[in-house]
């Protein structure tokens, strides 16, 4: 059995669990996570039952293209997917139809449910979302293979000398993008977070023109995509020696990330998770310049469940793949963080991104 066959076994059991006929996924994430479809148009109706009774619906575009992804599943060709697998759920014995309230706009939820006719739709947000946040061993694997690319291509640019001073923040991110590129990734994961100097302490900067600079900190928060899966990872560098400042801040993030990687083990709940990290900055006295969730789930999406924060909800299981990213923001002077991606084991966690901690001079 494929593995999105053995995907849309376990979500039925659910399915039955919640006494729901079938469920009609228009998420795209998601029909990729059921299906393995990577167009950009479908829908899927997961009947409770017998994956036999099951559809997959896409439009004439995607004829060929879903004969080759989706082998397994009869499929529809309909402009409006999600409207022509609801109309067909009563034909197939659906009477209760849970859907993606999550992911349906209101004007999509009525035009559904027009469709539907006699069938009723259900509220069902976050069904895939829970499968999904728990990896196979097909995802890990794409999983590592993409921290692989993102790491290779970062070593080859330190290698090249790409932090020099006098290059530009956009320069340095476009330069790295692109070898990743090389390395295999269809993309990079999300914008690549190049950030110099003061600009280091903005969690979430854009690159800009600015320049490097001696006794500049360049934090580097990137990834790279590959066959659909998100890598993750944030390095903080020096360029040139630093400063004792820089020592200290630096040293205090790698021990409140060593604490929250040592956190992580099944039946721990994500909000202890986040507590072991943030404690540490706390007890130095820089609580308040931690001002950002210590990670989050990642895989098909750069963020996806659980959230490791204090507003997280949760336990771990193994199989979750996650980010561990503290960070400590000094405004007008820099920031440091430092993120790995790791998966759960049964007895702690194995890091997925391989790329030194230590503070780096270059």
């Amino acid at each position: 059995m494929c593995p999105q066959a053995v995907r849309r076994a376990a979500l039925r059991a659910r399915l039955r669990a919640r006494e729901l006929d079938g469920l009609l996924v228009t998420d795209l994430v998601n029909i990729r996570y059921l299906t393995g479809f990577t167009g950009s148009n479908a829908a899927l109706l997961v009947a409770a039952e017998d994956d036999d009774a099951s559809l997959f619906c896409t439009d004439g575009r995607y004829v060929t293209q879903s004969a080759a992804e989706v082998p397994d599943l009869p499929v529809v060709t309909d402009r409006a997917s999600a409207r022509a697998l609801a109309a067909r759920a009563s034909w197939l014995g659906v009477q209760h139809l849970g859907f993606e309230s999550d992911a349906v706009t209101v004007d999509a939820h009525l035009a559904l449910d027009e469709a539907a006719g006699t069938t009723e739709l259900v509220r069902a947000p976050g069904l895939v979302a829970d499968l999904r946040a728990v990896k196979d061993a097909v995802e890990v694997a794409a999983l590592r293979t993409a921290c692989a690319v993102a790491e290779a291509a970062l070593t080859d640019l330190l290698a090249a000398g790409g932090l020099a001073p006098g290059r530009t923040e956009r320069a340095v991110a476009l330069d790295l993008e692109n070898r990743m590129r090389e390395h295999g990734a269809t993309a990079p994961a999300f914008r690549t977070i190049l950030a110099a100097g003061a600009h280091s302490a903005i969690p979430h900067h854009t690159p800009t023109d600015t320049p490097l600079r001696r006794g500049d900190l360049v934090k580097i928060d990137f990834g790279a995509l590959v066959d659909g899966y998100h890598s993750d990872v944030t390095r903080t560098f020096v360029i040139g020696p630093p400063a004792q400042w820089q020592r200290d801040v630096h040293e205090l993030v790698a021990r409140a990330q060593l604490a929250g990687r040592a956190a992580l083990a099944p039946g721990v709940e994500v909000v202890a998770v986040d507590a072991a990290s943030r404690d540490v900055i706390a007890a130095a006295g820089q609580g308040e310049h931690f001002v950002h969730g210590l990670g989050h789930g990642v895989g098909l999406e750069i963020h996806e469940a659980p959230a490791l924060a204090a507003t997280g909800t949760g336990t771990l299981a193994a199989g979750m793949v996650l980010t561990v990213e503290p960070g400590v923001y000094l405004e007008g002077r820099g920031g440091v963080r430092i993120e790995d991606t790791l998966v759960v084991g049964p007895d702690g966690a194995e890091s997925l991104t391989r790329l030194p901690r230590e503070l780096v001079e270059v």
